[in-house]
């Protein structure tokens, strides 16, 4: 079990990720607080079925970071629903994504004409659990540049991350074994054909940015 974050962490977690983020990518995080559910909209609250109070905080609170990323980019007020695979439906010309672990909520957005596509993850700065490492991990893996205690753990949320940047634009459900990453070139590859850039932090917390580039305007 993780301790809970404190607002200083917050506070680095937001500066690291805007320092990894491409040009014209804007991130955000917040710690999940208590009554974060009351700042889903009401349109999105209908679209999210979970019902328990833990899994509704976490989404308010992602999407509380993403309505005030969203104002940044000219879209005040819209409501980010739950789409049928799960993932919010984003405004026309705009990719984004959320993601939270039990404490920590990410977002990221951008436009389309810059970045085609954006997956996101977060995890605790936490060795990964032997077992699921091995459910992760690929011969074809190469994670030899990152930090060993925490190489699993950037693995599983890069692969976490690229999921989430590929499925909007192949529409294909991939596992952990049809994605190849390669931390040291900063790059992954699905079974698709599809690559993905990535880029990472690792304190406060692991969290990856995986992402498409678009027709640059």
């Amino acid at each position: 079990m993780t301790p809970p974050a404190e607002p200083s962490e917050e506070i680095a977690l937001a500066r690291a990720m805007a320092a990894m983020a491409p040009a014209g990518v804007r991130t955000g995080c917040r710690i999940i607080r208590e009554g974060d559910e009351t700042h889903l909209l009401p349109a999105e609250a209908r679209s999210i079925p979970a019902r328990q109070p833990s899994m509704r905080r976490a989404s308010g609170a992602a999407r509380l970071i993403a309505h005030r990323l969203l104002t940044d980019a000219g879209f005040d007020g819209f409501a980010l629903l739950r789409g049928p695979s799960g993932a919010p439906a984003w405004p026309e010309g705009i990719t984004g994504s959320l993601a939270h672990d039990d404490d920590m909520a990410v977002a990221a957005v951008a436009a389309v004409a810059g970045i085609g596509s954006l997956g996101i993850d977060v995890e605790p700065a936490l060795a990964l659990p032997d077992e699921i490492f091995s459910l992760v991990a690929i011969p074809e893996d190469r994670i030899d540049a990152a930090d060993r205690q925490l190489a699993g753990r950037i693995l599983f949320a890069a692969k976490e991350a690229v999921y989430k940047a590929a499925y909007p634009l192949d529409r294909e459900v991939l596992g952990y074994e049809d994605i190849g990453v390669d931390l040291k070139a900063g790059r992954a590859t699905t079974m698709t054909g599809r690559s993905a850039s990535l880029v990472y932090c690792t304190a406060p917390r692991v969290v990856v940015l995986a992402f498409v580039e678009g027709d640059r305007v």
